[in-house]
């Protein structure tokens, strides 16, 4: 168990407390080919739905995304991943007061995702695909989430090797938040995501969760995304399945196990899929978490 450290996070129209308790990021993707819900908010008003949903069900940040990362994935064109997401911000930021998160590589799209209500820009490639997204943060003054990622969808799960994940991984996220502040964004408005599954071995998975204490060094708020990963299907199938479809009951379980272990250990914020559970699961790990001798 890890104590983690306080941060307050200030930015236009919003403010978060990180620390105290676990913070919940829920996710809708409007996409076709997503590996978790596989089309179900591709309709830009099932998407919005979904997002008010879970903002009533206590998550503290929406994350909105319009091209799957799953692995082996191709990408999708400006202009199509603009498409997809700048109708369902504008109408869910009309109906909610939370942050609005977009999930995205490309700069164009960040810029049209924030113009339409967008706070926060998510980048799985942590600035390596588009530089210009620090300067689209730098001019609308959000925050960013620095992820790592072994290459990119299309080859992170072919073979991942490390000596050492977890030095590698945090050493790869050192390298990225001074990347950022050289770019101009204010340290005081990044966030680090180690990527679970993108581009880690079940066991490399496991190590990073259990081991993220030492993502404390970043002196940096952490965010972790296990909701659905493969690797937990994985464990939970048995040998004569091929594979568990990610919104069973059991892998929500399993993804509930992850977010409570991820807590445990210093995640301040956890991107899931099912929020209202999720949001019970984090209220008593962080209630053991703050727990004192009084």
């Amino acid at each position: 168990m890890s104590a983690r450290k306080l941060y307050h996070l200030t930015w236009p129209g919003h403010s978060l407390e990180l620390g105290s308790e676990t913070l919940i990021m829920g996710v809708v993707n409007v996409t076709p080919d997503s590996f978790s819900d596989g089309g179900r908010f591709l309709d830009s008003d099932n998407a919005v739905a979904q997002g008010v949903k879970l903002a009533k069900e206590g998550a503290a940040i929406i994350d909105i995304g319009g091209e799957s990362t799953r692995p082996f994935s191709d990408p999708v064109s400006v202009d199509e991943e603009v498409r997809r997401v700048v109708p369902v911000i504008k109408n869910l930021s009309r109906r909610i007061s939370i942050p609005i998160s977009i999930d995205t590589t490309k700069a164009p799209v960040a810029r049209q995702a924030i113009e339409a209500g967008a706070s926060i820009i998510n980048d799985v490639a942590a600035l390596r695909f588009d530089p210009e997204l620090a300067t689209v943060a730098v001019e609308f003054d959000v925050p960013v989430i620095l992820m790592h990622m072994l290459g990119e969808p299309r080859t992170m799960q072919q073979s991942p090797h490390y000596d050492d994940p977890v030095r590698e991984i945090r050493e790869f996220l050192e390298d990225a938040l001074k990347r950022a502040q050289q770019l101009g964004i204010s340290s005081d408005k990044l966030i680090v995501d180690p990527g679970i599954g993108f581009g880690k071995t079940i066991n490399h998975n496991l190590l990073l969760i259990k081991h993220l204490s030492d993502f404390q060094t970043l002196d940096c708020p952490i965010l972790v995304g296990a909701s659905r990963k493969s690797f937990i299907r994985s464990l939970l199938k048995n040998e004569r399945e091929d594979d568990l479809q990610p919104d069973l009951p059991i892998v929500e379980t399993g993804s509930w196990a992850a977010a409570a272990a991820a807590a445990l250990n210093g995640a301040h914020i956890v991107r899931v899929h099912d929020v209202a559970a999720t949001a019970a699961t984090v209220k008593i790990i962080d209630a053991i978490v703050n727990a004192d001798n009084r």
